[in-house]
């Protein structure tokens, strides 16, 4: 199992593994999900897609992905759209509430977001933990590497049963909301104790 954090300066570097990754998206959250996301080739995408983000991804050596992530600046602008909380947050999203959060979104170089977080359905049970803590792992390196000591994510509600596991401290943001038929909230994860 292997992780790789991937930007659009190294994507050349590893073959197919970015269109994995999407493609990996597009089966978990269009055709397993049944979420209403744009797609393409195969591939699901949005408008936060950009030379902005990385992608955090957990893979076999084969190129076959079982986990991954997209991490974004907070501080990062195009055109209207931000990061995908505040954007929601404005009223710029159709499929995520507003009020998702208690306080503002916030903009600092010092927080990133984690959006896209997932471990492919057909990942083993054996292996899913592991495959999830190698990619929280990962996002807290990455996160800490571009100069960011926090992540703000959007999750299943289910987190507080496992944040423990992947040691990182984590609070939340907003209240616990159904969207797509899943309970989620948005979740601050806290990397700072790693910084050593």
């Amino acid at each position: 199992m292997q992780t790789t954090t991937l930007s659009f300066a190294n994507l050349h570097n590893h073959g197919e593994l970015f269109a994995n990754m999407l493609r990996a998206r597009r089966e978990l959250f269009i055709v397993h999900n049944k979420w209403n996301l744009p797609e393409a080739m195969g591939m699901e995408y949005d408008q936060y897609d950009t030379p902005a983000s990385r992608w955090v991804v957990v893979h076999d050596e084969y190129g076959q992905v079982l986990a991954g992530n997209r991490l974004t600046p907070t501080t990062t602008k195009c055109g209207i759209y931000s990061y995908m909380i505040r954007d929601a947050q404005r009223g710029l999203l159709e499929t995520i509430p507003s009020n998702l959060l208690y306080d503002e979104a916030p903009v600092s170089d010092e927080i990133w977001e984690s959006s896209r977080l997932f471990v492919a359905h057909d990942v083993p049970a054996s292996i899913r933990r592991q495959v999830h803590a190698r990619l929280i792992t990962e996002i807290g390196v990455s996160s800490r590497q571009m100069g960011a000591s926090k992540c703000l994510t959007l999750l299943a509600a289910t987190w507080p049963r496992w944040s423990k596991r992947v040691n990182v401290d984590m609070k939340a943001m907003g209240p616990v909301m159904e969207i797509e038929g899943i309970a989620n909230q948005v979740v601050e994860m806290d990397f700072s104790a790693q910084l050593h």
